[in-house]
């Protein structure tokens, strides 16, 4: 009984180790081998201020998302834990819907939605309100809405979660004792609801930084963000070393944020481990 149980631990974790640990330790060796043995390929994030540009976009442009989609997703998980328990399970149903769409599909509805002569301009333009197209694609606008749109339900149902295990009670209890609807929303529901906010916060701006089909179809070549970045590198310029290097950075810079943010929250508990 006891070598069934170590078989089916160590069974998985053999293929675990094949499949994802190996490439990991690749990618992180040939980051200080190539060209040549050393952090050379480090200090090109400081040496190069093409590479600190892309990584400021980055940065921003994640923090613009994360921001915008947990503005929509509160809104949204606020409105599921007041609603029915129908409508609750339709507007569930249709954000869970949402996971089953690819991200390349996304990019190219918006893309056929957003470009010069796509349906948003068409109308515009054909109700006279424009003379001449708008450019909502090819740009900064253009990959954030694609990625507030992907981004959405990883922030709503963290803070749906979050929001249904709080006491509902406590609210119409502060309005019992005079306070307004804002004030109990300000002062009752929004405090118990931040565990859930910044839970979704986290995990959508870590998913923020890995974006590279998004920005690759939305951005247009014209906004380069990390992930795209290395993809260039590995297949097109066979730059391997600057490719893993990126790729080095942006895994520690996840590692870091985690550990930055368990040193505040029980990380497992803000993810539903326990």
């Amino acid at each position: 009984m006891r070598r069934f149980y170590w078989s089916l631990v160590l069974v998985p974790l053999a293929v675990l180790a094949v499949l994802y640990l190996y490439p990991l330790a690749t990618v992180l060796w040939l980051s200080v081998t190539e060209p040549r043995p050393g952090l050379q390929n480090f200090s090109r994030l400081v040496e190069s201020a093409a590479l600190q540009r892309i990584l400021w976009n980055t940065a921003r442009i994640s923090i613009i998302t994360t921001a915008i989609a947990l503005v929509v997703g509160y809104a949204i998980a606020y409105a599921l834990v007041h609603m029915d328990g129908r409508r609750r399970a339709i507007m569930l149903g249709a954000l869970l819907a949402s996971f089953w769409l690819s991200v390349l599909i996304r990019s190219f509805a918006w893309l056929t939605l957003l470009q010069s002569r796509g349906v948003v301009n068409s109308t515009l333009m054909g109700m006279g309100l424009i003379d001449a197209p708008i450019p909502l694609v090819r740009n900064e606008f253009g990959v954030v809405l694609g990625m507030v749109h992907y981004m959405i339900p990883y922030a709503a149902l963290p803070m749906y979660a979050s929001m249904q295990a709080m006491d509902l009670r406590l609210v119409p209890a502060a309005r019992s004792l005079g306070a307004s609807r804002w004030q109990s929303f300000r002062r009752v529901f929004l405090p118990l609801s931040l565990p859930g906010v910044f839970s979704a916060g986290v995990l959508c701006f870590i998913f923020s930084l890995g974006f590279y089909v998004t920005p690759a179809l939305l951005g247009g070549g014209r906004v380069i963000m990390i992930a795209e970045y290395i993809a260039v590198q590995i297949q097109e310029t066979l730059n391997w070393g600057l490719g893993t290097m990126l790729a080095t950075t942006l895994l520690l810079s996840v590692l870091l944020l985690l550990a930055a943010v368990s040193r505040i929250v029980d990380v497992r508990a803000m993810f539903g481990a326990k």
